[in-house]
């Protein structure tokens, strides 16, 4: 119960559901990547990955210093459905703009 509680959770909230759309839309990501072009602070971007991660939405990987994250796969029903519906949405995305200096 809990484990659909923090899905629930991570959906509730706009943020959130941009940031899962972006990240489907152009695949994994280094944080530095999805701090410019989403224009957060690294601060708050961190709160809204780790949210995601927690609801069992992204998957990280460490390369070196850089983290990037991702849509896990495979996804549940739920939560691969969620994806489903969230591309349906009249969201209007920033351009991806990045920012990692390999």
């Amino acid at each position: 119960m809990e484990y659909f509680n923090q899905t629930i959770s991570a959906l509730n909230d706009e943020t959130r559901v941009l940031m899962l759309r972006f990240l489907d839309e152009h695949g994994a990501l280094c944080v530095c990547d999805l701090q410019n072009s989403l224009d957060m602070i690294q601060s708050r971007l961190s709160r809204h990955l780790k949210i995601l991660k927690e609801g069992g939405f992204l998957k990280v990987q460490r390369k070196g210093t850089w983290a990037y994250y991702e849509i896990r796969s495979p996804l549940d029903r739920f939560r691969t459905e969620a994806i489903e519906e969230i591309r349906h949405l009249d969201i209007k995305l920033p351009e991806l703009n990045k920012g990692c200096k390999v």
